[in-house]
């Protein structure tokens, strides 16, 4: 009875396995960059934190970073360097008042900036949490100063009230388009438009779920639309999922869209959205029975394209600390609107066991369609607007948000899979390379602050690099690119960078710029570097897809180093490669170095220990790197080792010489001679104040004792040297006194007064000095 689950078991486990050989889990990437200061221009001020709002100002050539308690004006070209800044800090009532509803009045109950938009007039629109207590106000920049305007607004529903809850926000014409919380307790979620009429989402659970907000993001799919549609507002999210027929609460990843021209009902869902929509995301992830969550979105756009080519990039992580596996797949504008459009709708079905059950609505569908925009069909009916749509739609776009399909990636599968760092942040950049193709280059922030750069070139997965931004490591909690300066820009809690999208100059030789199928990147031959194709009027030696290095000029040869080692020595061959995808192996004099007890093949190294004088010879390290266009080797490095005779000809040992002369061995000479007439001075200045008794001294001071101590009686006695001989006759290191008379192996004691016992305080004291061994008969 037992056998049959164990097989089942074993079978699982088997499968497991299989899918694990199967995954592209093995996408490493090909270099790895550790911190370097020179990484990135990096901004940080002392006692700041929470760097993780930001605005460019092209127009300004400003950075607008937001921080906790303060928004900062940094230079586009070089954020390192501080414009401007204005501080907005929370008074000490907020602060109490924080305090005593149980916030912690270090973290929480600060004003943390999280809403930063430009309006139309081109001031910036800026929002805190203000201690949970949500507030805005407008800001200008104006001759080198920020400025608030200290028109303060309440910030309910517009910037969220705790500071470490998930939050979206999107400014569309002067129109605040924001999902957060409504209230303290972070119970009532809202989606809410804040303009001249605010329209928001319904307080049911049918509608928004104990959501987690992730991004927004506007589509204008009104341009040169033939059925007059409108443009659309989408938002990303997360939430238990109310459809789920299980027993724990199931967490899916959601994507909603309203109408920008929505103004509501009339009489049903008034200051409601009438246009809310929602559908689930999949992103399948080898097989995994739990559906991944979504953390980033980034809309990418060809501006030569229309809008229904435009891509949805997102981020998705395991919603159980089972998996280290992180996620992106793309969704195509077209296919998500088609889903809205013209997708089933589910409905709530009441069944006997007191739940409700979602399934697929099968009835007839009122007209004008429900959550549909005001369109040309719409308006030949006389419907110019959400006031005039009929209360059956009202009423069943209420009752039914929820669309029946889900929304497939590209494929059906992610572009790219990673095990290793969560992914928290991403965005794609397009660019042309030489082929004349166009690529989306993915830029993917992770929570040990590095910055994943990686391409799908036809379904192959391929991280270019990886970079360490923050050091100590910190989350990326934000990613922006500027079109002007071409640069990234990045912020966490502990500041924010400035890194470039080309890192061409990190390829020193042509095999390497090529089998990076970097399309920012490409060799030329004319100056023999790695250059930023935009940069370059020449044709550079590029192949992105295949990786084929075969154009490349022959390399000129490695110089050999010299290295000498004596017999039993060790000796470490460094042999550093520019690939983490490269695997390195050794010959020596032409054959191929077997690894030994004795010969230790490193990563980046090879160890020899206990050398004999078999090790001689030349050694060279060589490079093997594998693409889709070849195998290719390059010589890394090379050593030419001598292993130094221990024994002449005439059979007397020879041992290495120190060297007598040069630099080196003239500066140690007078650090020490430095040394030794710094010891004799302390040493005289010892003397001189007393701190050491001259020899001298302490002779005569002895022979003076001897003579004092028969001439003293009493029980207040010193016991002399020779005193302290006699009841030690039987032993071979009796116990003695006496003071220190510079004779080796002696210790100077103090004298210790004795009471006996019973006696009081004030009563006879014997004075005994400290005993010490004597090592030497002589001494007696």
């Amino acid at each position: 009875m037992h056998l049959l689950p164990a097989l089942c078991v074993f079978w699982l486990l088997a499968l497991a396995l299989a899918l694990e050989e199967d995954s592209p889990l093995d996408c490493v990437p090909r270099r790895s960059v550790p911190y370097h200061r020179n990484n990135a221009h990096l901004f940080h001020e002392k006692g700041v934190f929470n760097y993780s709002t930001m605005l460019l100002r092209e127009d300004l050539d400003l950075l607008l970073l937001g921080a906790r308690e303060a928004v900062y004006a940094l230079d586009l070209n070089d954020i390192s360097k501080k414009l401007a800044s204005v501080k907005w800090e929370v008074t000490q009532k907020q602060n109490d008042d924080c305090k005593n509803k149980g916030k912690d009045p270090e973290t929480e109950c600060k004003n943390y900036i999280r809403i930063l938009h430009q309006t139309q007039d081109n001031r910036m629109y800026v929002c805190g949490t203000n201690a949970f207590e949500p507030e805005c106000d407008y800001m200008s920049y104006a001759d080198g100063n920020l400025t608030l305007e200290k028109r303060r607004e309440d910030g309910k529903g517009k910037c969220p009230f705790d500071p470490f809850q998930r939050y979206a926000s999107i400014m569309v014409e002067n129109s605040l388009y924001s999902a957060t919380s409504m209230n303290f307790l972070g119970s009532e979620p809202v989606l809410m438009r804040s303009s001249s009429v605010a329209i928001r989402t319904e307080f049911k659970s049918s509608w928004l779920n104990e959501p987690n907000f992730v991004s927004m993001a506007q589509m204008p799919e009104s341009y040169m639309s033939e059925a007059g549609d409108d443009d659309k507002v989408y938002l990303f999210f997360s939430e238990t999922a109310v459809e789920c027929d299980c027993y724990n609460k199931l967490v899916v990843s959601r994507v909603a869209r309203v109408c920008k021209g929505d103004l509501g009902g009339q009489r049903t869902l008034q200051k409601k959205w009438t246009s809310f929509l929602k559908a689930r995301m999949d992103c399948p992830v080898l097989e995994s029975q739990l559906p991944y969550i979504i953390q980033d979105t980034y809309r990418s756009c060809d501006p030569q394209q229309p809008w229904k080519d435009c891509l949805f990039y997102a981020i998705f992580t395991p919603q159980l600390d089972t998996s280290d596996l992180s996620a992106v797949c793309a969704y195509r504008v077209s296919d998500i609107s088609r889903v809205f459009a013209e997708g089933k709708y589910k409905t709530p079905v009441p069944v006997e066991t007191s739940f409700v059950k979602w399934v697929m609505y099968s009835g007839d569908v009122p007209v004008p369609r429900p959550g549909a925009c005001i369109n040309n069909a719409a308006r030949k009916m006389g419907i110019n607007q959400s006031l005039h749509l009929p209360d059956r739609t009202l009423q069943f776009i209420k009752d039914r948000p929820l669309m029946d399909q889900a929304i497939q990636p590209i494929g059906e599968k992610p572009v790219l899979v990673r095990k290793g760092a969560t992914f928290t942040r991403i965005l794609v950049n397009q660019v042309q390379a030489a082929d004349g193709e166009k690529y989306r280059v993915m830029f993917i922030g992770t929570e040990e602050g590095t910055l994943l750069k990686a391409v799908n070139y036809d379904g192959e997965m391929f991280i270019i690099e990886e970079v360490q931004i923050f050091q100590p490591p910190e989350p990326i909690k934000i990613l922006k690119f500027s079109n002007v300066t071409g640069q990234l820009y990045a912020g966490s809690d502990y500041g924010a960078a400035q890194i470039p999208l080309a890192t061409c100059g990190r390829s020193s030789s042509c095999l390497d710029c090529v089998l990076a199928r970097d399309p920012y990147c490409g060799w030329d031959k004319a100056v023999g570097k790695c250059l930023v194709l935009s940069n370059s009027q020449r044709e550079l030696i590029q192949s992105v897809k295949e990786g084929n290095a075969s154009l490349c000029p022959h390399a000129d040869p490695v110089k050999p180093m010299n290295i000498s080692i004596w017999p039993g020595g060790n000796l470490k061959l460094h042999c550093p490669s520019s690939s983490t995808l490269a695997k390195t192996s050794w010959k020596r004099d032409g054959s191929p170095l077997t690894p030994s007890t004795r010969h230790q093949l490193l990563q980046d190294a090879l160890l020899i220990l206990n050398a004999t004088d078999t090790d001689g010879g030349r050694y060279r390290c060589l490079s093997v790197e594998l693409s889709k266009a070849g195998e290719y080797t390059t010589t890394v490095a090379e050593y030419q080792v001598s292993v130094a005779s221990a024994e002449s000809k005439d059979g007397r040992l020879i041992f290495p010489q120190a060297q007598m002369d040069g630099p080196s061995v003239a500066g140690l000479q007078a650090i020490v001679g430095l040394l030794l007439v710094s010891f004799l001075a302390l040493l005289a200045w010892n003397f001189y104040k007393g701190h050491l008794p001259l020899p001298w001294n302490c002779r005569k001071k002895n022979r003076e004792q001897s003579k004092e101590t028969p001439e003293k009686g009493g029980l207040n006695t010193t016991v002399t040297y020779q005193d302290a001989l006699r009841p030690a006759l039987a032993e071979d290191k009796p116990l003695v006194s006496g003071t220190s008379n510079g004779s080796n192996n002696h210790h100077t004691g103090g004298e210790a007064a004795f009471s006996a016992p019973g006696e009081e305080n004030d009563g006879p004291k014997v004075l005994l000095p400290s005993l010490q061994y004597i090592d030497d008969e002589s001494e007696i």
